[in-house]
């Protein structure tokens, strides 16, 4: 497989992935929908976390082939591309106001999933351990935080009923909708297959990490339905969607993903990441304490400007430990 081919699978694999959740999210709405459940709740857990199930299976995928740097590449290279390059993107579209909810209980929660995560897979700090693993256990600490997140959502969805909906449901019928969602779940598992696949054999042909290309390459490919996501919503005024769609991806990432490849494997974690952990860690607290720079709650096109800055600074960063 020459250095083309490779790139072309894993582009294939990653276009995959993302009509694939595209599919799968219309399918699982219109489904949802039909079961009369309201679009608020559709919004805020179908298609929020629709747009990470190409993250989830490629972490799969590289979890069941004990691809350990995909495995923390892929997650913590998207948390950081969300951040720094989505919502910089998103704020240079349109100044991005962000509700008080989300400034004091999401942003922060999203940080604490990464602090959680952090210490979760530094087990060299304990006596008892002599290498850091994310472990059943931690996977199951992780999981039982994104419980406590999603009982948090549908607390929000609850006092905010009676608001108007934000998204709109296309309704299908129940073969369509069932066919969409199997549909989807197969684009999901052959680009899943292709993108793992590709970017190993990447790595190897360009002599590179295969944590250089998951933190870059297939990083900010599983994230392209994010980027379409909040960029349209910054374009069309939508600031709880811009925002909202990232803070719940990176909780989501960190959370329910990391949390299931730990379960069906443990990872050993490589300690190289602890600095792009760093990054992930600054880059939310950024984004908390840009809310109070300029206008209140809200993400100005300079502070955005700065997060593009940091995106290439990082990018330079993987590109020099190459």
């Amino acid at each position: 497989m020459t250095v083309l081919v490779s790139l072309l699978v894993t582009a294939g694999g990653l276009v995959l992935l993302i009509v694939g959740a595209e599919v799968l999210v219309r399918g699982a709405s219109s489904l949802a929908r039909r079961l009369a459940i309201a679009e608020i709740v559709i919004g805020l857990t179908v298609v929020a976390f629709g747009t990470s199930t190409p993250e989830m299976v490629v972490n799969v995928f590289a979890s069941l082939e004990n691809r350990n740097e995909i495995v923390f590449g892929n997650i913590i290279g998207s948390n950081i591309f969300n951040i720094l390059f989505i919502l910089g993107v998103s704020g240079l579209i349109y100044p991005v106001a962000v509700q008080r909810n989300t400034v004091w209980k999401e942003i922060p929660f999203s940080l604490l999933a990464v602090l959680a995560l952090f210490l979760l897979v530094n087990d060299r700090w304990e006596a008892t351990s002599s290498a850091d693993v994310l472990s059943r256990a931690d996977g199951l600490v992780l999981l039982l935080l994104f419980a406590i997140f999603i009982t948090y959502t549908f607390g929000l969805t609850a006092v905010e009923a009676g608001a108007s909906d934000e998204f709109v449901v296309q309704v299908y019928s129940w073969g369509v909708s069932l066919a969409f969602i199997a549909g989807g779940l197969l684009l999901l598992v052959a680009g899943g297959r292709l993108c793992v696949g590709g970017a190993v054999a990447l790595a190897r042909q360009l002599s590179l990490s295969e944590k250089f290309i998951a933190s870059t390459i297939v990083a900010a490919g599983t994230s392209l339905p994010e980027l379409a996501t909040s960029a349209v919503a910054a374009y069309r005024r939508h600031s709880d969607i811009a925002v909202g769609n990232i803070v719940g991806s990176n909780i989501f990432n960190i959370l329910a993903i990391l949390g299931v490849s730990a379960v069906i494997r443990p990872a050993p974690y490589p300690a190289a990441f602890n600095a792009d952990t760093y990054v992930l860690a600054g880059a939310t607290l950024f984004l908390f304490l840009v809310m109070f720079t300029g206008k209140r709650h809200r993400l100005d096109r300079w502070e955005a400007g700065l997060m593009l800055i940091g995106y290439a600074s990082y990018v330079g960063y993987l590109l020099y430990l190459r």
